[in-house]
């Protein structure tokens, strides 16, 4: 007798792969969703010229403590479009991503290495750097370094021109102090 045209009642190997695949989209969604959101970034009522310079470096620090991972984002984005043409750096690139995605992204809970938890501003920068490391490797160091200094100028002058006074920071946060997931106890 066969089973043709019934539902299956227990869970089988096509179906897990189906709901993991599932489960990672929903993951994927809720991680970059409960990020910083984008409107509040953009809100165009937000923006105006900073009163000096102190004003202008103190909104680059809050703003690039509170939008960090809007920035990692617009940064990578960034050298994304910049390789389209280097397919080999693109490939390494994008292994990359797959590096970025689990370990600042989508990660939930802190980040512990030998017993020490790890902040979020150390893996953004150990990320940045092997990033930028292994794509100068691969033979587009100039489209690479140029696509890097066009990321980070957009966020400087973002940060600059984005006003703090709406935004809902705590100190620690905003300068960066507070490890991964929240507590202000020992980082990196």
């Amino acid at each position: 007798m066969t089973n043709y045209g019934t539902i299956p009642t227990s869970s089988s190997p096509p179906t897990t792969n189906l709901e993991f695949i599932s489960r990672a989209k929903t993951k994927i969604k809720e991680g970059l969703g409960t990020r910083r959101p984008w409107k509040l970034m953009f809100n165009f009522r937000s923006f105006n010229l900073p009163a000096g310079f102190a004003d202008a470096i103190s909104r680059v620090k809050i703003n690039i403590g509170y939008f960090q991972m809007n920035y990692a984002l617009v940064v990578l984005l960034v050298i994304f479009v910049s390789l389209i043409w280097h397919p080999i750096s693109l490939i390494v690139f994008l292994a990359l991503m797959a590096v970025w995605v689990f370990l600042y992204f989508l990660r939930d809970e802190p980040l512990v290495i030998f017993g020490r938890l790890i902040s979020d501003r150390v893996v953004l920068v150990l990320m940045a750097i092997l990033t930028v490391g292994l794509l100068l490797l691969t033979g587009a160091t100039l489209n690479i370094l140029i696509s890097l200094l066009v990321g980070v100028v957009l966020v400087v002058i973002h940060a600059a021109f984005r006003r703090t006074d709406d935004l809902f920071v705590d100190e620690e946060e905003a300068y960066g102090f507070a490890p991964a997931g929240g507590s202000s106890a020992a980082a990196s």
